[in-house]
């Protein structure tokens, strides 16, 4: 595939006004102001914007699905507040409306996973958004560990009459369930070591990548005081931390910065349905990154509708992220945080050909998507 006659922003610092991508096997070969056309098929973009794939950092598309009520819920196991052996990748259903809902906005990939009600929800994946077989579109498997702070697991549990009904609980809990991985991991080391029989915990296995710094602890946290709780566990245990939804992270933007935490900022879009969120503004993701947080936006589909990704992050950049840093939020800044920064989020040579092409700027309302990319496949075309 030649895609020609576009204005390419490839998220690396160069931009082509009239570029041309060469595509082969699915992967990017080529990218200049031109390439003489062979036997390709060719996709002209018509003098419009090309961008790499958009991606959605935290979301819950397919796990709570489409205009279906219980039957379609299967984020949230609100039976035990401590599951981290639960994956998304059990539970997503490719045949949800809203991956096509997302490839025809230009989103090619998602980080979706397990909500907030439980202290440590369970395993998020980053995935394409095409396919039917959810083991075909996932690029990477346990990608992160949700555990959430705040309200919603005080919510839950206290409904229950147990706990975490306080925030040291959860707290508590979360500290509490990380050093009994750690006892765990020294018990399985030594049995190997020894040649005994050892008996495996699915819980402990689940969390031991997080402990070895293989996969962040994504933290659902609003109010600033939950933030600096999630960013004070994670120095405890020396384990890696993302920031989800970061309401007030601009009251404490140096304490985040000094912590050397990114944040995956909102969902923004929508009215301020709770007393932790009562704060939130388009100015957050603006502020952080002034401050030298790597910054990436959210839906949190099905909270905001998942295609109005590029609409969120033009209010951002309206509200004082700019429109470079707001398109680096939905691309380049969500893979590197979601660990995928190798093989998408960026038009660059040898990475994935998952590229979005619009008639203007992404950002803005009235802009169409005219083709979604994903692995150098046409998956939507404007008619």
């Amino acid at each position: 595939m030649l895609i020609k006659n576009g204005k390419i922003i490839t998220m690396t610092g160069k931009v082509y006004e009239n570029g041309c991508i060469l595509i082969k096997d699915g992967k990017i070969i080529e990218i200049s102001e031109h390439i003489e056309e062979k036997n390709e098929k060719v996709v002209d973009a018509k003098g419009g914007w090309v961008i790499p794939g958009i991606i959605d950092a935290h979301c819950h598309v397919g796990i709570f699905e489409e205009g279906i009520a219980f039957e379609g819920a299967d984020g949230n196991e609100m039976t035990d507040p401590i599951t981290p052996h639960l994956r998304a990748i059990d539970a997503i259903n490719p045949m949800d409306s809203a991956f096509e809902d997302a490839r025809n906005s230009g989103i090619t990939t998602v980080m979706t996973g397990p909500g907030s009600a439980n202290v440590i929800g369970g395993q998020f994946v980053v995935m394409k958004t095409y396919g039917v077989c959810i083991d075909d579109m996932v690029i990477k498997d346990s990608a992160a560990m949700k555990i959430a702070f705040g309200e919603n697991p005080k919510r839950v549990y206290h409904g229950k009459g147990k706990a975490p009904s306080t925030r040291m609980a959860t707290a508590g809990l979360l500290r509490e369930t990380l050093v009994k991985t750690k006892n765990y991991m020294a018990k399985k080391n030594s049995a190997k070591i020894k040649g005994d029989s050892f008996e495996v915990d699915l819980k402990m296995e689940a969390l031991i990548p997080v402990l070895q710094k293989k996969i962040p602890l994504k933290a659902h946290a609003h109010r600033a005081d939950d933030i600096l709780t999630a960013i004070r566990i994670a120095k405890e245990f020396d384990v890696n931390l993302t920031l989800e939804h970061c309401t007030e992270g601009e009251f404490i933007s140096k304490y985040i910065n000094k912590a050397n935490v990114p944040a995956v900022v909102g969902p923004t879009l929508t009215s301020k349905t709770k007393v932790e969120t009562r704060n939130k503004s388009f100015k957050t993701p603006g502020v952080l990154h002034k401050e030298g947080i790597k910054v990436a936006i959210m839906t949190d589909h099905p909270v905001i509708p998942i295609q109005y990704l590029p609409l969120c992050a033009g209010l951002a950049a309206k509200e004082g992220l700019g429109i470079d840093e707001a398109l680096k939020a939905i691309t380049i800044n969500a893979a590197e945080i979601a660990g995928v920064d190798d093989t998408i989020g960026s038009i660059e040579i040898g990475k994935d050909a998952d590229i979005a092409i619009f008639d203007g700027n992404p950002l803005e309302v009235f802009t169409n998507t005219l083709y979604t990319i994903i692995n150098g496949e046409v998956v939507f075309e404007k008619c």
